[in-house]
């Protein structure tokens, strides 16, 4: 079968196409932005990449087009798959037909963490050689692509929220009918779709009436947006954690970076956890994770050996590089609770070592302004902060960010952040860049920089 893909760059888009081609199907793709690493990684797959979206793509014409969530209306290809007649679905109903039908899903779903405790997931079962498939939003490191076949029965999907396609505006984890279900956390975002929270809310509850009576649910004790979903309707076992507080899975004696902490399960301990991942916000990732694990048949000491071998995700506070003492690394983070527990967990590693922290707001959501009031207040545990002004922006940086004082600086242009860091930098600096995008690839250029003096 020939299978098209729409927005085949995408990381979601680019999982379901190496999928594919691991069932044997021809693939092809277009995107408007064909660039590594996911073009190479596709292309190393036997997979044809085509730039933008002619209809001539579609000719001859394919079985079937699976169509990304980034297409609309109006898209040339769209409008001649649909003028033509030809068959198409969304990524996330043809993954459910395709690949998840009959095997034991392991779903992670939620606002933030869904990357790295997908990752997580996948690393304890095939640590415990369970040879798991696996589709995430992001490179694991331990696994060195973005989503395989893998052997039955156990598959790890990370669940994200957002809208499945311009033809279907479910969200896309509705289609994955998990029995073993991480919810992670759960705040107010993506509000180029959802009004408010309540919206959120609702998908959240219908992803709950597709885990079966003999699955298992495993929730934050301590999250009021999720309690209000689950008091909504939660027809399976239910198991709690916290990095904190009393729950079913919790940390004690950890230690101030995150990287140590004793297990507790069900009140008795369960070992000691030593790894490389910093922070509060990975150590609730790990006891979701393990919490999975052990529903799918993993001892929990087994886990805990394999967290000393678990290698994070790209661009999960990733170290790019070093030049002469200062250190550059790159984050994803861009939903203010993100970039706090991000800083805190390098704060824990470096201690009074200084932090610049360089923030770009890309998302939809944060160039509306929504989480503006929320931004300082994240950003206080640096002790610099570079701000990037773009130029559509629809709310006053300087105003929400005024609490900062002289520790924030604003930007309107990459060039000009490179010049700064390149004037101030000192030996035993940590700069920390956050984008859910490219932000031009300042990493390295920043580097290339730093290395020149």
């Amino acid at each position: 079968m020939h299978l098209h893909i729409l927005g085949i760059c995408g990381t979601f888009m680019g999982g379901i196409a190496l999928l594919a081609r691991a069932l044997g199907h021809r693939v092809t793709g277009s995107d408007a932005n064909v660039y590594p690493p996911m073009s190479t990684q596709l292309e190393a797959a036997g997979i044809t990449l085509m730039e933008g979206y002619a209809p001539q793509h579609l000719q001859p014409e394919p079985d079937v087009v699976v169509v990304g969530n980034a297409m609309s209306r109006g898209n040339p290809a769209v409008e001649y798959m649909l003028e033509r007649g030809l068959r198409y679905t969304s990524g996330p109903q043809w993954l459910a037909e395709n690949v998840l039908q009959g095997r034991w899903v392991l779903a992670v779903a939620g606002t933030h963490g869904k990357t790295s405790t997908a990752s997580l997931l996948a690393w304890l079962l095939e640590y415990a050689n369970l040879e798991p498939g696996y589709l995430i939003g992001g490179v694991p490191e331990n696994f060195g692509r973005s989503a395989r076949l893998g052997k039955a029965p156990f598959f790890v999907v990370e669940a994200d929220e957002y809208d499945t396609a311009f033809f279907d505006k479910r969200s896309k984890f509705v289609h994955y009918r998990p029995r073993t279900l991480v919810l992670n956390n759960l705040e107010f975002d993506h509000a180029d779709i959802f009004d408010d929270l309540a919206m959120i809310q609702r998908q959240f509850h219908h992803l709950l009436r597709t885990v079966p009576g003999n699955g298992l649910v495993i929730a934050p004790a301590h999250d009021a947006n999720l309690a209000a979903v689950l008091e909504q309707g939660c027809w399976t076992p239910l198991e709690s954690f916290d990095a904190e507080r009393e729950a079913t899975w919790q940390a004690a004696s950890a230690s101030a970076d995150g990287s140590r902490f004793e297990l507790i399960c069900e009140g008795k301990p369960a070992g000691r956890v030593e790894w490389g991942l910093l922070g509060r916000h990975n150590i609730n990732n790990a006891l979701a994770a393990i919490a999975a694990a052990r529903h799918a048949g993993v001892p929990v000491a087994v886990s805990i050996e394999a967290l000393r071998e678990f290698r994070n995700v790209k661009r999960r506070l990733e170290l790019i590089g070093e030049v002469g003492g200062v250190r550059v690394y790159d984050d994803f983070a861009h939903h203010p609770t993100a970039i706090r527990t991000t800083l805190e967990g390098l704060r824990g590693r470096v201690g009074s070592q200084r932090i610049i922290a360089v923030l770009e707001p890309r998302s939809n959501t944060m160039r509306r302004g929504v989480h503006a009031g929320e931004l300082a207040g994240a950003l206080q545990v640096a002790d610099r902060v570079l701000f990037f002004r773009p130029a559509e922006l629809a709310w006053d940086a300087a105003t929400a960010l005024q609490p900062l004082g002289d520790r924030v600086a604003l930007f309107d242009s990459s060039e000009a952040i490179i010049e700064a860091l390149a004037e101030t930098a000192q030996p035993g600096d940590h700069l920390l860049i956050m984008s859910n995008g490219g932000f031009e690839g300042l990493h390295r250029r920043l580097l290339e920089r730093l290395g020149r003096g």
